[in-house]
C-alpha cells in the first residue's frame, strides 16, 4: 500500500518509520526544508513519561483572573475574535473536572508507557546519536503544601506503573547538586528516575536519514500542501508543490496547520496553538558542573531544563494567542532569569542572540488527548492534537496509528484517542 504521510514533525517522521518498516510505500511531504523544524525544533527536549497530566484542571476555574490579568502567569490568555479559540476554550473548560482529568491522566499514561517501550524498540534496532539519556526528572517545588497535594498524584499514578518518591529539598540537592547554587527555598520535590530526555529535531533527522535507504520511502520537503481532490468522501489526491500526490491512504500529521486542512475537507478538528518559547544555552567545560544533568521542572514558574550534551535547552510559557509567531524580548528574558536562578554560572546567558530563541505552537486537544485513527473522510487518517507531549508520545502514536491502519490488534486500547 502507498501512504502519504503530510508533515515532517516527530508526529509524521515516526509514523513515516513505522509504516515504511510494516512494508508499505511511504510519501512524507513537508512544508520546510527539513524534518522537525517546526513545533518539534526548540521544544522542552524531557520525554517525561509520568508526567503527563493534562492542561485542564479544576484549578483553572479560579485562577482566571490570573490568567487574564496578570505579568507574571505562566499561563497567558489573549482573547481574540476568533470562532476556533473560543470554541476551543468552551471544550477546555469543559474537560477541567476531576472525573475528566483522571480519566484523561489514565488514557495518557497508557500511550507513554507504550511510547516509551517502542522509542526502546527503535533504537535497539536503529541506533541513532540525538543526545539521548536516561536522565532522570526532579519537579521542584517551593510551597510545602503544593508538595503535599503531589503527594496525592503520585499515589494515584503508581496505581498504572509510576514508579516515584516525593523527596526532601536535602535529598533532591543530593540528586542534582547543580541545585544547591539557587537562591530558591525549595519544600522538596517529587523525583522520577526512570525519565529521558533528547534532541528531538535531531532524532527526526537522524531518523529520516535512516530511512532514504529504501527505495520504498520518498521525501518531498520544501513541499507545501494546498488542497485536497475527494471523491465518495474519499481522499484520493492531495496537491502539494505544485503536483498531484495520489495514495491509498494519507495521514494527517501537521500539528497546528492540520485544522485548517480538516476544513477543506468537510469536518472539525479541536486543535488550537499553545504558544511556548525556549532558550538553548551552551555549556563550555568551565560551566559544565553548574548545568543541571538530571532534568528539573520549576513548578513555580513552569520552566523545564533538560540537558543535551554540551547544551541546556530551557522552555517554557502557555500562551493562547493565535498563530502569533513573534518572539517579544519579555519571554526570553523570563528564561533568562529563571535560568539564572536556578543554575548561575551555568553559561554565558547575556547574549541573548547566542540562545537560538525559539517560539513553537502545540498542537492542543481541549482534553489533552491525541486524536489518533480513522478520520470522517475515508483514506485519511489522523495523528494529531500532541499539545506539549508530542515528543513523549510519538512514538507510541505512530505504532498504535500503523496498527489500526493495517487492520491488526491494538497492543493498547485505541478508544480513547479516536475522533469523534
Amino acid at each position: 500500500m502507498h501512504i502519504c504521510v503530510l508533515g515532517a514533525g516527530v508526529i509524521g517522521v515516526t509514523t513515516a518509520h513505522q509504516l515504511l518498516r510494516a512494508g508499505h510505500e511511504v510519501t512524507l511531504v513537508e512544508s520546510q526544508a527539513e524534518p522537525g523544524r517546526m513545533t518539534s525544533y526548540g521544544n522542552g527536549a524531557q520525554l517525561s513519561y509520568s508526567y503527563v497530566a493534562p492542561l485542564a484542571d479544576p484549578s483553572v476555574w479560579s485562577k482566571w483572573p490570573h490568567y487574564l490579568f496578570s505579568p507574571d502567569s505562566p499561563l497567558t490568555l489573549k482573547p481574540r475574535l476568533d470562532p476556533a479559540q473560543w470554541s476551543w476554550l468552551i471544550k477546555f473548560l469543559a474537560a477541567s473536572n476531576t472525573q475528566q482529568v483522571k480519566r484523561t491522566t489514565i488514557d495518557l499514561l497508557q500511550l507513554a508507557f507504550f511510547s516509551r517501550d517502542k522509542l526502546a524498540q527503535m533504537l535497539a534496532a536503529t541506533p541513532l546519536d540525538f543526545a539521548y539519556r536516561t536522565a532522570g526528572k526532579l519537579v521542584m517545588f517551593t510551597d510545602a503544601a503544593a508538595l503535599e497535594s503531589a503527594r496525592s498524584q503520585v499515589d494515584f499514578q503508581a496505581a498504572y506503573g509510576c514508579s516515584q518518591q516525593v523527596i526532601s529539598a536535602a535529598r533532591c540537592l543530593e540528586i542534582e547538586p547543580a541545585l544547591a547554587a539557587s537562591s530558591r527555598q525549595w519544600a522538596g520535590g517529587v523525583y522520577t528516575a526512570s525519565e529521558e530526555a533528547g534532541d528531538c529535531a535531531l532524532f527526526c533527522s537522524q531518523l529520516l536519514e535512516s530511512m532514504t535507504s529504501s527505495a520504498q520511502f520518498h521525501f518531498l520537503p520544501n513541499t507545501s500542501v494546498s488542497g485536497a481532490s475527494i471523491s465518495n468522501n474519499s481522499l484520493r489526491a492531495v496537491s502539494a508543490g505544485g503536483r498531484e500526490i495520489e495514495a491509498d491512504s494519507f495521514v494527517l500529521a501537521m500539528g497546528v496547520d492540520s485544522a485548517a486542512f480538516a476544513r477543506k475537507l468537510g469536518f472539525a478538528l479541536p486543535v488550537y496553538p499553545l504558544k511556548g518559547y525556549s532558550i538553548t544555552v551552551p555549556v563550555d567545560a568551565d560551566s559544565a558542573g553548574a548545568a543541571p544533568q538530571v532534568s528539573i521542572t520549576d513548578l513555580s514558574r513552569k520552566i523545564v531544563y533538560a540537558r543535551l550534551g554540551d547544551r541546556l535547552r530551557v522552555a517554557g510559557r502557555v500562551e493562547i494567542v493565535g498563530m502569533d509567531r513573534s518572539i517579544p524580548q519579555r519571554a526570553v528574558q523570563e528564561l533568562v532569569s529563571g535560568t539564572k536562578e536556578l543554575f548561575p554560572g551555568c553559561g554565558d546567558l547575556s547574549d541573548h542572540a547566542s540562545l537560538s530563541p525559539w517560539a513553537g505552537f502545540r498542537p492542543a486537544t481541549p482534553t489533552g488527548l491525541p486524536i489518533i485513527g480513522k478520520s470522517p473522510v475515508g483514506g485519511l487518517y489522523l495523528n494529531v492534537g500532541h499539545g506539549a507531549l508530542g515528543w513523549t508520545l510519538a512514538c507510541g502514536s505512530a505504532a498504535l496509528l500503523a496498527e489500526l491502519m493495517e487492520g491488526r490488534p491494538a497492543s493498547i486500547s485505541a478508544q480513547p484517542y479516536a475522533y469523534a
